[in-house]
């Protein structure tokens, strides 16, 4: 039998399906489902309305109706759900570069003045297309890097030596996607610190505030550390701690 309880509806007609309320909702009860916001289940919901704040148009709001009862085992099973769907979709995929993997970095990544092959961990390495729940990002030094960097500085694999690497470039890409992304990163995976690497020109200087402010959103204290790069190559700072 159900009762009144405050639960998420959402106006059909102010809806564009821009898809922002998906992440900000944790249990995974709103979907996209022919171009609109769904609410797929009332159990899945637990109308405390953390994807309000995320809709453009105000097309989801708090009332109280007849629904069925706050499900937190349906909520876990329905999130495991997802992400097996979610990794046998990037497994299946046609497109190599989704394809998440984990390797061995070559054996001299410890003798970086003799190294000679890559020090890289995992695949995929653009921001945009590595999953939050990862197996490479849990327990992970972040290695977040400009896309000009590896080709600016040559030493760049020293960086590597352990860490996870994020590739990305916030000027070409959509800025608040990467801020969702780091969000959800720092909420599912126990991420031990941050490097940042970026180049000294400005279309760069918005990457740390950016990881930084997806930091104060998941309400975590995690040491990030910053390394400038100028457009010769030239190490201009070493990685000093900036939180």
């Amino acid at each position: 039998m159900n009762n009144k309880r405050k639960i998420v509806e959402i106006v059909e007609n102010l809806c564009d399906g821009c898809g922002k309320c998906v992440p900000a909702c944790e249990e995974g009860a709103i979907q996209i489902i022919d171009g609109k916001a769904k609410l797929i289940q009332d159990k899945l919901c637990d109308g405390l309305g953390n994807c309000l704040g995320k809709c453009p148009n105000d097309a989801i709001r708090i009332i109280e109706r007849e629904a069925e009862e706050f499900d937190e085992s349906a909520v876990e099973e329905h999130l495991e759900n997802i992400q097996g769907k979610e990794q046998e979709n990037l497994a299946n995929t046609g497109c190599p570069s989704a394809r998440l993997q984990s390797f061995s970095p070559c054996a001299n990544a410890n003798q970086p003045r003799e190294q000679s092959e890559s020090a890289l961990s995992h695949w995929p390495v653009q921001i945009k297309l590595v999953p939050p729940h990862a197996p490479f990002l849990q327990n992970a030094d972040l290695l977040v890097t400009a896309d000009c960097v590896p080709v600016a500085h040559a030493n760049y694999h020293q960086f590597l030596q352990g860490k996870v690497a994020l590739l990305g470039c916030p000027k070409f890409d959509d800025a608040e996607e990467y801020l969702d992304k780091f969000v959800q990163i720092f909420q599912q995976a126990e991420i031990n610190s941050v490097t940042i690497m970026y180049m000294e020109v400005p279309c760069c200087s918005g990457l740390p505030g950016l990881v930084e402010r997806a930091a104060d959103i998941a309400g975590i204290d995690v040491d990030i550390y910053h390394a400038v790069i100028s457009t010769k190559g030239e190490l201009l700072e070493t990685a000093n701690q900036i939180q």
